[in-house]
């Protein structure tokens, strides 16, 4: 480890990786670079698809779309940097680096979390006061609800500690095991992180728990098997990704780095008419504007 006058006392991490056999690197690295291709071209699908189908053009949509545009992100923040430290038989990460990568992975996962809360009422509102949905969820509304000073917090207060005994942290930088090779004092940081995390893990579950029994006692209330049905399957990819994120971020970090941003853009497309429309339009759209099909027309 070598010292010097750096951000965090030193000037680079060990980033230990999954295995320490070069021989499973190459399978480590086919396997990441499929799933982050996969969700690169999923959620722009996603993207894509909301911005050109007007009927889509909606707050539940929109944050949709926002949704897609975190989750890739998210697992851009992260991914790359593991798929090049494979190829390159290097594991290391510079101190300025690490703190970047904190800040935007920290970022992104407050405003998926953030999302979510907001997704739960954004169906709290449709199914129990639809004639007011305009009007609760306004375009101001939807674009003032996804700040938050989350990561901004955390990386400043970790910019102040000093690291002095070992450098070696899993696959990339993260706050807890951060925060646990501190040889400085991290009082400021744990208070903000019990703040951080009682909203995290406690107001904002609450809030989305609060919301579904709403939904759930709307849903009891309508008289038909069909509408129920209708009313709740608007509802279960939701329910899908909230259930995704939560058991992922139990097990592992690089679960919710990796695997739920893939997952997602087949969870909102799966069950959702509007969205299978949309991505088959666009696919359509693409495959008539690609070269193979001008030149066809062309011959014709």
């Amino acid at each position: 480890m070598k010292a010097g006058n750096h951000t965090f006392g030193v000037s680079e991490f060990l980033l230990l990786g999954l295995s320490e056999q070069q021989e499973q690197q190459p399978l480590f690295f086919g396997i990441f670079l499929a799933m982050y291709l996969i969700t690169v071209v999923g959620n722009i699908a996603i993207i894509l698809a909301i911005g050109s189908g007007p009927q889509l053009h909606t707050p539940m949509y929109f944050f949709l779309a926002n949704f897609s545009l975190t989750d890739l992100a998210l697992s851009s923040t992260t991914v790359p940097k593991m798929l090049v430290n494979i190829q390159a038989h290097r594991r290391t990460i510079t101190d300025s680096g690490c703190l970047s990568q904190i800040y935007f992975f920290l970022w992104f996962i407050g405003l998926d979390v953030f999302l979510l809360a907001v997704m739960a009422y954004d169906r709290f509102v449709a199914i129990c006061h639809p004639l007011h949905y305009n009007l609760v969820m306004s375009p101001r509304y939807c674009i003032l609800i996804l700040t938050h000073s989350y990561s901004l917090t955390h990386t400043i207060l970790l910019a102040q500690l000093s690291f002095c005994t070992d450098n070696s942290i899993l696959h990339f930088c993260d706050l807890l095991p951060l925060l646990k090779l501190s040889c400085s004092d991290t009082y400021a940081n744990q208070c903000v992180l019990t703040y951080w995390g009682e909203a995290l893990t406690i107001l904002i579950p609450l809030l989305i728990i609060i919301s579904y029994a709403r939904i759930v006692a709307a849903i009891v209330r309508i008289p038909s098997a069909r509408g129920k049905w209708k009313a709740f399957s608007t509802c279960s990819s939701h329910l899908l990704a909230i259930c995704l994120f939560y058991v992922s971020d139990w097990v592992a970090t690089v679960m919710y780095a990796v695997l739920t941003p893939m997952l997602n853009p087949f969870i909102y497309s799966r069950r959702n008419r509007d969205m299978k429309r949309a991505l088959g339009r666009l696919l359509s759209r693409r495959a008539l504007q690609s070269p193979l099909s001008q030149n066809l027309n062309s011959d014709i």
